[in-house]
């Protein structure tokens, strides 16, 4: 069994090049699927679960009861989500099939199996410019606005992994290969990544 994990910045295209390449390797792909089955086991709601995901963790001042008590239901729902989550993902794993794992830090969860973990990221204007032609018809975020939400979700994906594992979220040295896709289309960088891939888990057995 293969598994690779695709951790990345946001507006990367690590999503991106995570289904294009497992289409190419002819892998499973997971991604919004894990939001789909945590939904189902939990009760939460998929929109829920996406909104909670992209939460900081907060240390918050002690003020009106009402705030204290949204706030603590809030982080208490969050580690729900997180332990959904390390059930799903090690189900995933379980099934023992090839498969990509986008986010939610499976390489940390599914360490015992030895994935191949890969790390995207890109320069800010080209994240800028990717996530600009992504974007839904109805947001409509100036570039400040949307560099300052790129550092609040990379910000809550650091904090994340820091609850789950004393490796850094983004340091290099964590991850088998690191990926800038400042100035490619995703597409053209399949097949070498796919070589890579294939190279690395023969190299291992």
């Amino acid at each position: 069994m293969n598994i690779i994990t695709i951790s990345r910045e946001f507006g990367s295209g690590g999503r991106e090049l995570g289904k294009r390449l497992a289409e190419h390797l002819g892998y499973d792909y997971y991604d919004s699927e894990i939001i789909a089955a945590v939904a189902e086991k939990s009760g939460m709601d998929t929109d829920y679960i996406r909104t909670l995901s992209d939460e900081g963790w907060q240390q918050y001042p002690i003020t009106f009861r009402s705030t204290i008590g949204s706030s603590l239901y809030s982080q208490s729902n969050k580690i729900q989500l997180l332990l959904e989550q390390k059930k799903v993902i090690e189900g995933i794993a379980a099934l023992g099939r090839n498969c990509v794992i986008v986010g939610r830090n499976a390489d940390v969860l599914l360490r015992k199996y030895e994935p191949l973990n890969f790390f995207i990221c890109a320069a800010k204007a080209s994240k800028v410019r990717r996530c600009t032609e992504r974007a839904p018809k109805a947001e409509e975020l100036t570039e400040k606005q949307l560099v300052r939400k790129m550092r609040a979700v990379d910000r809550t994906r650091a904090q994340t992994r820091a609850l789950l594992s004393a490796s850094p979220w983004g340091q290099r040295h964590e991850y088998h290969l690191t990926i800038n896709t400042t100035g490619w289309e995703i597409k053209e960088m399949v097949p070498s990544v796919a070589a890579y891939a294939e190279a690395w888990f023969r190299r291992g057995k």
